[in-house]
């Protein structure tokens, strides 16, 4: 039995993209500022629901001063959102690709520094949960060293 829904459907199969984007010209105004504003620092949302518990996986933290360059995180990634910088021998985190499955923050061996007792870190879950942006390259969804950015790497 074909019915007008069918061709509706085979026609947008064939279209690209296939799924409708979001009609972000007929979102209010005051909607696209408000996340401009908080893109850029200005504004901080509080969250409608409380702050995530222990074990919650967020955004990961990438701290590159604990980072020894073992380049294991890149090795155990199952969603290739870790890439190597040679120059630096630190790592790029694209939280865009993350599946935040944990597997990375698990086989950081971490640094240990002077006066400290045991090794820390360099990838950890965070609680950060607000992570939607409109461009997967932005400054917000890529965890890397500042030095990076000022090397043009």
């Amino acid at each position: 039995m074909v019915n007008k829904m069918m061709f509706v459907l085979l026609k947008q199969v064939v279209k690209k993209p296939f799924t409708n984007p979001f009609p972000v010209k007929h979102a209010p105004k005051n909607v696209t500022e408000l996340i401009e504003k908080v893109q850029k620092g200005e504004v901080k949302i509080n969250p409608p629901v409380p702050l995530p518990e222990e074990g919650f996986r967020g955004k990961i933290h990438y701290d590159p001063e604990r980072c020894i360059g073992c380049q294991l995180c890149i090795k155990v990634c199952p969603a290739d959102a870790m890439e190597w910088i040679p120059e630096l021998r630190k790592i790029r985190h694209y939280v865009s690709r993350c599946m935040f499955c944990q597997l990375c923050v698990d086989i950081c061996p971490g640094k240990k520094f002077p006066g400290e007792e045991k090794n820390v870190k360099a990838l950890s879950m965070s609680n950060d949960f607000l992570l939607a942006d409109y461009d997967k390259y932005s400054d917000n969804l890529i965890e890397e060293p500042p030095e990076a950015k000022e090397k043009g790497l």
